[in-house]
């Protein structure tokens, strides 16, 4: 039996849902987002909090379902934030209007246009910081950015997670 499905989703004060057969709308102070509801999977609200039905035929979807309005949740309500760190000589970050401009060791920078819905601040040259309230929006644009120089492991050069660990290697020997 699913037991993250069992879970009541509590809804804080602010957060509004609209519940339709198809999909689950939430609203809140940082926006509005959706999440799709799959076949034999029912959602209602109870109160303060959202509680998801199932069959016994889709527990696993139950579990994810409940999960990611979970996450929506979280993010209508306080957001995520990703940071990246540029490790190298050279290597920098600067905002240009809408755009990022990585100067990441090309011949030319990487301009990246920021998708809607996402904030990206550079607090210091070598720091990118991705906010905004889809977590998988997010995490999709932070992996853009660091797909365009990833750390190596003979230097660890590159765009990396902060507290990410780069398994270093040992160079040629003589």
């Amino acid at each position: 039996m699913s037991r993250i499905a069992k879970q009541p989703v509590p809804l804080p004060k602010g957060v509004t849902a609209t519940i339709t057969p198809q999909a689950v709308t939430l609203k809140g102070a940082k926006g509005t987002l959706s999440v799709p509801l799959a076949g034999g999977v029912s959602v209602a609200q109870e109160g303060e909090q959202i509680s998801v039905k199932y069959d016994d035929n889709n527990r696993m979807q139950a579990g994810a379902i409940r999960a990611h309005l979970a996450n929506v949740v979280k993010g209508i309500t306080t957001g995520y934030e990703i940071k990246l760190e540029l490790v190298g000589v050279g290597y920098r970050a600067a905002m240009q209007g809408k755009n990022l401009q990585l100067a990441l060791g090309y011949s030319h920078d990487v301009i990246y246009p920021i998708p809607e819905g996402i904030t990206v601040t550079v607090p210091k040259p070598t720091e990118i910081t991705v906010v905004g309230s889809d977590p998988q929006k997010v995490g999709q644009v932070a992996a853009e950015i660091r797909a365009y120089r990833p750390p190596e492991p003979y230097k660890g050069k590159g765009v990396k997670y902060v507290g990410e660990f780069i398994f270093r290697k040992e160079g040629k020997k003589k």
